[in-house]
């Protein structure tokens, strides 16, 4: 069960816009219409999908990181309809190693960066660009690359993602230099060891 009681958290409302996706195709949270970005958990990706969609009007409790533009949520609300709150994930039936690893596809990714993205507390974890597709890559990569994923900067990159029916998410493995270039982008520990196994990686034409 989460910690906070959402009773006592401030109330942000708004019109859902769109979804934001992670690597896995799971929906991590949403972006209103007033440009405000919302986290959730992506245990919760399934219920948020059968109980909100673009469009809705909703009110959101949550927390605010001190350092980012975005609402770590605890619980939504559907005007005149569904709540989802977040009581933490279900217990696991089956062993992280047991699960299927989501299909990616190689995949290049060029534009205008809307949006900054954020992890919960606060980290930057990469961006959403006017086209609609996620950018993500690790925290510190983020960190030290953050001219690159500000509102309004032109951005290349290269990664491996997929597309589903939230929209595209790419992990960026390269990011473009003014020269031209490639500069290569370095994974999380925990994503170097996902590579380390036999992985099914595809290439999109």
């Amino acid at each position: 069960m989460h910690w906070l009681d959402p009773d006592y958290l401030p109330v942000t409302t708004g019109v859902v816009e769109r979804f934001t996706i992670n690597l896995d195709g799971d929906v991590d949270g949403f972006l209103l219409t007033d440009q405000t970005l919302i986290h959730t958990p992506p245990h919760l990706s399934d219920q948020l999908k059968a109980a909100i969609g673009p469009g809705d009007s909703i009110h959101v409790r949550g927390v605010k990181p001190r350092y980012a533009d975005l609402i770590a949520a605890v619980a939504i609300e559907k005007a005149g309809g569904a709540i989802v709150i977040d009581d933490g994930p279900e217990e696991k039936e089956t062993d992280d190693a047991e699960k299927p690893r989501t299909q990616r596809a190689s995949m290049e990714a060029s534009g205008i960066v809307r949006l900054t993205l954020f992890a919960p507390k606060g980290q930057a974890r990469g961006a959403l660009l006017h086209d609609g597709t996620i950018l993500r890559l690790g925290h510190k990569e983020a960190r030290r690359h953050s001219d690159r994923f500000r509102p309004g900067t032109q951005i290349c990159i290269r990664g491996e993602g997929l597309v589903n029916e939230q929209g595209r998410v790419i992990e960026v493995r390269e990011i473009g230099k003014p020269d031209g270039s490639f500069e290569p982008i370095k994974r999380p520990k925990h994503e170097e060891a996902k590579a380390a196994e036999p992985d099914a990686i595809q290439t999109v034409a």
